[in-house]
């Protein structure tokens, strides 16, 4: 059974991903999605010659579009691995997010020029794309976490604004700034 959700372009923004961890490590394993609708997955990892830099933690991340077709499936790498808890389902958290797109192969949006967002996971109060409902489960506050969602799991045929093409895949890297 799945849910039927909008997006606002406000909600994607405010809820891309955003971090600003502690440690410069990076994570090349598979994050397991938690459930959503009915169902779950497993992300499959972005491979390590596409991920964009790491960055500091505190500063605007740079964001790199990787060459070619876009994945198929939703794809994420924690450039940064944080601490403490895992975000899950029903936790609200706070990030700081960049998004770029394969259609505009740049930077489109970022809470980095605003202030950070706030959401619940895996809400239909103030729900977010598929792709960040899953995406950002498993996260520690401090991490950073690159994530390629599909259309699928984004906005499919349906352009928000500006930027966001019907049937775009979406490239974000969010801040878990903290689980509230």
């Amino acid at each position: 059974m799945s849910r039927l959700r909008t997006w606002s372009l406000a909600a994607v923004a405010v809820s891309a991903l955003g971090l600003a961890g502690c440690s410069s490590s990076s994570s090349s394993s598979t994050t397991t999605a938690a459930t959503t609708g009915a169902s779950s997955a497993t992300l499959a990892t972005i491979p390590s010659q596409y991920r964009s830099p790491v960055g500091v933690t505190g500063t605007q991340p740079s964001l790199v579009v990787p060459p070619g077709s876009p994945p198929t499936r939703l794809e994420s790498s924690d450039l940064i691995v944080g601490t403490g808890p895992k975000a899950k389902a029903g936790d609200s958290v706070t990030v700081q997010y960049v998004l770029a797109t394969y259609s505009a192969r740049q930077v489109i949006q970022s809470s980095w020029t605003s202030q950070p967002f706030t959401f619940t996971l895996d809400s239909t109060a103030q729900p977010v794309i598929p792709g960040w409902d899953e995406g950002v489960v498993g996260m520690q506050a401090g991490g950073r976490r690159e994530l390629i969602v599909p259309p699928s799991l984004g906005y499919g045929a349906t352009s928000p604004g500006a930027g966001i093409a019907s049937d775009d895949t979406l490239v974000f890297i969010i801040d878990l700034l903290k689980i509230n």
